[in-house]
């Protein structure tokens, strides 16, 4: 009997989650009009979780979207060694989704170029996103899209923050480097935790993403870890900070491209954003569910 009621507690979870992911999902591509009609979405699947899940909820929002749009997912065979070349084909083709595996040696490009010990995930990054340009326009695909999070895209934040010295993360939706792409993150409501929970249900079958050998940078643990801290310990305040992205106010920053302080002058009149910055600090915020709200 205990069994029969966890069996269908379980269910209900799962299909919560599942609601959930595909209803942020939904909200990120009609917030950013990330997907119009006839679009044909190139979806980059590296055979990690996020990519798995980017795919299986578009494919699912596919059927039920007001808009037709294509679908062709793409993975790029580095030759890390110890690749399991028939992993994907095998998931793709139970899927029966149009797909390209590209072959391209970069893994042997990356070796040669950087120093032993030193990580090579720039590099690598770098060469990836060139052949994945390339092979969209071979393919016709008017959109790209990538399989980053929210948590990615606030750990970008905090490195350009820390390290940079720059206010830059990773947007919803962009033009690519080479000025000819628009590149999608429709998973940029989504947080790692769902995501990882949704690859345990759906079963994906996961290829290590370690298989270079390369490390991710010590620098993007920390700040993994930091962010994961706080969410435990203040659980919404990852939300509030993807809010903040949200809601710039360029008038309290200090970038003169964005504001121009040197013409400020008294008005008369009463300033909404006036001095409000100086206000005693706020209490910390309950609680929030995982809801993103739209900018007015």
């Amino acid at each position: 009997m205990n069994t029969t009621v966890d069996s269908r507690r379980q269910a209900f979870e799962n299909n919560k989650l599942a609601k959930r992911l595909r209803r942020l999902v939904g909200e990120a591509i009609a917030d950013y009009d990330m997907i119009r009609a006839g679009d044909k979405v190139m979806v980059c699947l590296s055979g990690g979780k996020d990519s798995y899940s980017l795919l299986d909820v578009l494919l699912h929002l596919q059927q039920h979207a007001p808009v037709p749009f294509e679908i062709v997912a793409v993975n790029l065979d580095q030759r890390h060694p110890g690749f399991p070349e028939d992993v994907l084909p095998r998931y793709l083709d139970s899927l029966e989704v149009p797909y390209r595996i590209e072959v391209q040696d970069t893994y042997s490009t990356v070796k040669r170029l950087v120093p032993e010990g030193k990580t090579m995930c720039s590099l690598c990054s770098r060469l990836r996103r060139g052949v994945l340009y390339r092979v969209a326009s071979e393919l016709g695909a008017t959109r790209i899209a990538l399989g980053h999070h929210r948590d990615d895209i606030l750990e970008t934040l905090l490195l350009n923050m820390f390290f940079g010295s720059k206010l830059k993360g990773m947007p919803p939706k962009l033009v690519s480097d080479d000025g000819r792409h628009v590149v999608i993150r429709p998973l940029a409501y989504c947080s790692e935790r769902d995501l990882a929970a949704w690859a345990e249900v759906r079963q994906f079958p996961i290829i290590p993403c370690d298989l270079c050998g390369s490390q991710e940078t010590l620098q993007r643990k920390q700040v993994k870890a930091m962010l994961q801290t706080w969410e435990k310990q203040h659980p919404g305040r990852l939300d509030n900070m993807f809010r903040a992205l949200q809601n710039v106010v360029p008038s309290h920053l200090a970038d003169r491209r964005l504001h121009d302080f040197a013409n400020l002058a008294p008005t008369g009149e009463p300033n909404a954003d006036g001095d409000l910055a100086f206000d005693p600090e706020p209490t910390e915020p309950a609680p929030l569910p995982l809801r993103i709200v739209r900018n007015p």
